[in-house]
C-alpha cells in the first residue's frame, strides 16, 4: 500500500537518526486503540521485513476499565501480523474519576498507564517499548510546557528508563498527524472511540486548536517550531537535515 511506504521512510529515517533499534531487541509496541499507536504497530510490522536490524514485535493494550471497550478487532489485526497481543486490565479510570476525583485526570492517568505498560513490557520479554507521538505531537508538547510549565522541554525520541530498564523509542516524530490519519482511514485500521469522559477536553486539545488556528496565518509554523527544537537540542533532540518527503 502506497500510504505506508510514505510513513515508512519517516520511521525507517527516524530509527536510523536516533539509533532506535538494534541486534536481537523485542519491542513492545504500546496500543490504545487509537489511530496513532495502530499506525505505528503496522508500520513497525512492515519495517522488521526489511530492516537491516533484526527484532522481534509484541504489543499490549492498558485498558482502562471503563465500560463498553472492545479490542477484539485488534486482536485479530495482531494475529494476522503475527504479533503476540496482551489486554491489561485495570481500574486506572475508576481511580482517577471516581476515588480521586481529579480536575486534571490527564497526568495521574498518563502516569498510572505508562507503569502498566512498563510492566506488561517486562512480563512478556521486552528491552524497548514503542510509543505512537508523532510529529504534531511533539510540537504539541514542547508548546504545552512552555505555555502551561513555563519551561523549555519536550519528550525525547529515545529514553532509557533505569528503575525498569527499558527503553521508550518514538519511531514516529517525523511524521505528520495528517498522513497518520489518512493511512488509518484507507487502512480500515479498527481505531476504537475513547471511552475517556476528558477526551477532546484537554489542555493538549486546548493547544491543538490554537496551533491549528496560528498556522492558517503562518504557514509552515509547525515545521518551524520542530526545528527549533532539533536546533536546540531540546531533550535529545538534533539536527538531522531535510525530513522524508519535505
Amino acid at each position: 500500500m502506497k500510504e505506508i511506504q510514505r510513513i515508512l521512510s519517516y520511521v525507517r529515517r527516524c530509527a536510523d537518526d536516533y539509533n532506535m533499534i538494534e541486534d536481537g531487541d523485542r519491542i513492545c509496541v504500546g496500543v490504545s486503540a487509537g489511530k496513532d499507536s495502530l499506525t505505528l504497530l503496522i508500520a513497525l510490522a512492515e519495517l522488521r521485513r526489511f530492516y537491516t536490524k533484526k527484532y522481534t514485535l509484541c504489543a499490549a493494550t492498558i485498558d482502562l476499565g471503563f465500560e463498553g471497550a472492545d479490542y477484539s478487532e485488534i486482536a485479530e489485526l495482531c494475529h494476522r501480523l503475527e504479533i503476540e497481543y496482551k489486554v491489561v486490565e485495570t481500574q486506572i479510570g475508576k481511580v482517577v474519576f471516581d476515588i480521586r476525583k481529579e480536575n486534571s485526570p490527564c497526568s495521574l492517568c498518563a502516569k498510572m498507564r505508562r507503569g502498566a505498560l512498563h510492566n506488561a513490557a517486562k512480563e512478556m520479554g521486552c528491552n524497548k517499548v514503542a510509543l505512537g507521538h508523532h510529529f504534531d505531537d511533539t510540537v504539541e508538547t514542547f508548546m504545552l510546557n512552555l505555555f502551561y510549565e513555563g519551561r523549555i522541554g519536550c519528550y525525547s525520541p529515545v529514553t532509557y528508563l533505569s528503575n525498569t530498564d527499558l527503553y521508550l523509542i518514538r519511531p514516529m516524530v517525523y511524521v505528520p498527524e495528517k498522513m497518520v490519519r489518512y493511512f488509518a482511514n484507507k487502512a480500515g485500521l479498527p481505531v476504537a472511540e475513547s471511552k475517556c469522559p476528558a477526551d477532546k477536553n484537554t489542555e493538549r486539545e486546548t493547544m491543538k486548536q490554537l496551533l491549528r488556528q496560528l498556522e492558517k496565518d503562518n504557514k509552515g509554523l509547525r515545521h518551524r517550531i520542530f526545528g527549533a527544537i532539533q536546533k536546540g537540542r531540546i531533550d535529545g533532540f538534533k539536527e538531522v537535515g531535510r525530513l522524508p518527503n519535505d
